[in-house]
């Protein structure tokens, strides 16, 4: 992936170092599964609870609620160094935030509308969400829209490599897999610009949990289809892609797969407990926003998608 030439972000908060953030928190080890509305989150704590028969949804709390349900846990929160981190792996992240927010600036100047730019919280351990309670590594990277901030512990990515192997660990394409986690987050923030989440939230409220897990990963599938419309737009742009860059972020969904998880957990799969789509799924909407570059080709809650 060459990404030396894309315009880094100063809306960062760099908060690694902190020593914790607080403490607290779920105590679960990190890397052991996932769920909610972060992509990491599905690997960190989905086996967890798909292992302890515990809806995914819960162990993460207001992370994984889309209007911010965590807002009862409003504690202090240090904003950390602000700006563009000076080093690589803080620059890196910078500068996928920032070929993000000129690619959807872009896209919604086109509809007629604004854009507002995210934050990204970089953070090592745990950390205070300002409006979704506590953020730990163990929840790996998530978005809470009621402070429109991504929460982001780069140990995650070691995860990808080698625990998952959504990637060959150490090789250059490993890095296109970590942008396309960034990118998922970011078309969270995306989904929350266009009032998608709230009108999801507010839904999720009258259904069944069956029902509500469906209509959950419609959400999820239409993040992974916006980080596909990003790569395809920054690629014509900036031309970042390389041999190999697409197939690591294809692993990386793949491994990340309700039905792949669930089944390293507990031998098989429920489609009607899945809150995040199947590996074929994952992949497959990714491919979606890569190869259209279009915001229409990503309505996944169209009646007619095929999800």
């Amino acid at each position: 992936m060459r990404y030396d030439e894309l315009p880094q972000s100063d809306n960062i908060e760099d908060r690694r170092g902190e020593g914790g953030g607080g403490g607290g928190g779920f105590g679960f080890p990190m890397g052991m599964g996932g769920g909610g509305l972060g992509i990491g989150t599905i690997v960190v704590l989905g086996i967890i609870g798909y292992a302890l028969g515990i809806d995914p949804r819960i162990l993460i709390g207001g992370a994984e609620m889309m209007s911010g349900g965590g807002q009862q846990q409003q504690a202090p929160q240090s904003k950390g160094k602000t700006g563009a981190p000076s080093d690589d792996m803080g620059k890196f992240v910078a500068r996928i935030l920032g070929s993000a927010d000129v690619q959807w600036k872009q896209i919604f100047e086109a509809a007629g509308q604004r854009y507002r730019a995210p934050t990204l919280v970089m953070f090592s351990g745990a950390t205070r969400a300002d409006a979704c309670g506590m953020a730990q590594s163990a929840m790996g990277p998530f978005y809470c829209p009621p402070d429109q901030k991504i929460y982001l512990d780069t140990s995650f990515f070691r995860d990808i490599e080698r625990r998952f192997h959504g990637c060959d660990a150490g090789s250059s394409s490993c890095q296109f897999a970590q942008a396309y986690v960034i990118a998922h987050e970011i078309g969270h923030h995306v989904q929350n610009q266009l009032g998608i989440l709230p009108k999801v939230q507010q839904q999720q409220r009258g259904l069944s949990k069956v029902e509500s897990n469906h209509l959950q990963v419609r959400v999820e599938l239409q993040a992974d289809c916006f980080a596909g419309i990003w790569a395809a737009r920054a690629d014509k742009q900036w031309q970042l892609i390389q041999p190999g860059d697409v197939e690591a972020a294809m692993r990386t969904a793949a491994a990340i797969g309700d039905d792949r998880l669930q089944k390293q957990a507990q031998g098989y799969a429920i489609p009607d407990s899945f809150t995040h789509g199947s590996s074929e799924q994952r992949q497959r909407w990714f491919q979606t926003g890569l190869k259209s570059a279009n915001v229409q080709a990503c309505n996944t809650f169209a009646p007619s998608a095929q999800l």
